[in-house]
């Protein structure tokens, strides 16, 4: 594991640092968009007063910050999809590859990072029911602690089904600002969930949930896409019912499934779901910042009992 020298001294000063997955530059996005997002991804940290600490896998290395030139590389070939189940052999097989949400918390905690922005969660795949097609980025927020902002979950999925499984697997679910799950590219999925107003409700959620509780998992925040970018729930439906069509008739399922049905749902919308895409990504890096600043701020007054065990 190679981290950034920057990241490094953030952390060991106990700084803010936000973590940013990378498969939304190699499998997420078109290119060059996927190295404009990344760009106002980081932009967004640092103006926020955060470390912005992208994560990927460079032949063979878990990187923790990476470089435009690196992005570049990344953006350029043909990249490994690294899930958490597969970083072990991408890492052995001196791979590359972009981290999905489940590979980059795990990497993330690891490192001692608290915070994760990404654009939406995998989750539960429409027609589950028959292919067990569930994403890893669930099961790993069971078992990882590590705040995760997004905008809600992806909206090609099934989405009373994975806001359900979310519970099931007791992953604290809370809107900010909002009391309804987002959609991704639309603010209002329909689904009701608990709301927070600031971050530092969000910093006290961590604390009581991973200090205090116990409880080693996720803190899912749901951001809503930015107002001026959303896009009509009907619009986007009738895009992804087109769109898993095409997807059985080539027989495309698995990990390929996501990065082809976000390039017809891009293709047949003459790029706006892409524009959505990058405005609530670049907006769930700046929340992420500010959730991160809350945290280190709150954690700092209020040491946790495994640090006062280690002193």
């Amino acid at each position: 594991m190679e981290i950034e020298k920057e990241i490094r001294a953030a952390l060991a000063k106990k700084e803010p640092v936000v973590a940013l997955e990378s498969a939304i530059i190699t499998h997420g996005l078109p290119y060059p968009q996927n190295l404009e997002t990344a760009q106002l991804m980081e932009d967004a940290v640092r103006k926020e007063g955060a470390h912005p600490a992208i994560i990927a896998v460079l032949e063979g290395k878990v990187k923790i910050g990476v470089s435009r030139p690196e992005l570049e590389t990344l953006a350029g070939q043909n990249p490994e999809k690294v899930q958490a189940s597969n970083i072990a052999f991408a890492l052995s097989k001196k791979l590359s590859g972009g981290t999905t949400v489940s590979a980059a918390i795990e990497i993330a905690h690891s490192a001692g990072i608290a915070v994760l922005a990404t654009g939406g969660i995998g989750g539960v795949h429409r027609g589950a029911e028959t292919s067990f097609d569930i994403s890893q980025d669930l099961t790993s927020m069971a078992r990882t602690p590590v705040c995760v902002v997004s905008s809600g979950a992806k909206a090609i999925l099934d989405l009373p089904r994975t806001l359900q499984l979310l519970e099931t697997l007791g992953i604290p679910v809370c809107g900010y600002r909002t009391s309804v799950f987002p959609a991704f590219y639309t603010a209002n999925s329909g689904l009701k969930i608990k709301s927070v107003e600031s971050p530092e409700e969000v910093a006290q959620t961590m604390i009581l949930s991973w200090e205090i509780l116990k409880m080693n998992r996720a803190v899912l925040v749901c951001n809503p896409p930015p107002e001026e970018k959303e896009l009509a729930p009907f619009y986007v439906e009738e895009l992804i019912k087109k769109a898993l069509q095409a997807a059985e008739k080539l027989r495309i399922e698995g990990k390929d499934l996501t990065p082809f049905l976000l390039s017809f749902l891009d293709k047949s919308s003459g790029g706006r779901t892409v524009e959505t895409n990058i405005a609530l990504a670049e907006a769930n890096a700046r929340l992420g910042a500010k959730i991160a600043k809350a945290y280190a701020k709150t954690i700092s007054e209020f040491p946790p009992p495994s640090a006062k065990r280690l002193a």
